[in-house]
């Protein structure tokens, strides 16, 4: 009896191990992640000494007025262990496109990126297709214009063929869609970044994570910031 239990626990701890087997693991992709107030608190010295992590985008803002809690602490510290940052602003349709830039520029500062800041475009608030493009492109031109640098496009392969298919040729995309295989978008527009899943699991955060990798030849340089002299 006692070999039997032994068996089982032995297998059960197999099955365990397997389960936490994930893809930066098995392949040689560039990885990343996003993350928010809702991982709690991270260990940020565990995920950049001991995970394949190359790149990190934190939530910064949503619509004209919130912060995300834990965007300040989140940013200060990942650059202190070395990680390359970004920010990433919820875009809300209705909200007025000039409030929500102030907010998100009080938080996302040009001295503090890694990488160009991401959009995160998954909601339409009730808008029709033509409106809601409408009030979107009106905020990606002050973000362009504030920043010197087109932004990144995240947005889910449902929600971009809906609404962005055939409009978004002057933007660099990352498409979320969490089942195999890669996503295909209606235009046929390449991207650069596919999320690849909302459960991923990585050492130094608690519960799951967003985790994406680029694609094909795709390479990190294609998202990094560039500076210029006088940045705040």
């Amino acid at each position: 009896m006692l070999r039997i239990y032994t068996l089982l626990a032995l297998t059960f701890s197999l099955l365990s191990a397997s389960a936490q087997v994930e893809c930066e693991d098995t392949c040689s992709h560039i990885h990343g992640i996003d993350i928010s107030h809702y991982q709690g608190k991270i260990f940020w010295e565990t995920v950049a000494n001991n995970t394949p992590m190359a790149y990190v985008y934190i939530k910064a803002t949503e619509g004209g007025n919130r912060i995300d809690q834990e965007y300040e602490n989140n940013i200060l510290t990942a650059h202190q262990y070395g990680l390359k940052v970004g920010s990433y602003h919820f875009y809300r349709a209705k909200i007025e496109q000039e409030t929500q830039l102030a907010n998100f520029v009080l938080q996302c500062r040009p001295s503090e990126q890694d990488l160009i800041p991401l959009i995160d475009v998954e909601v339409a608030s009730g808008l029709g297709v033509e409106e809601f493009c409408d009030s979107l492109f009106k905020f990606l031109e002050l973000v362009e214009h504030y920043y010197r640098q087109k932004p990144l496009i995240y947005s889910g392969t449902n929600f971009y063929n809906k609404y962005l298919a055939g409009k978004m040729d002057r933007y660099p995309l990352m498409i979320a869609q969490y089942r195999p295989p890669e996503p295909v978008l209606k235009d046929g527009k390449d991207y650069l970044i596919w999320q690849y899943t909302g459960k991923g699991h990585l050492r130094g955060i608690n519960g799951y994570v967003d985790k994406s990798r680029f694609l094909g030849d795709h390479k990190l340089k294609e998202i990094r910031f560039r500076h210029r002299k006088g940045e705040l």
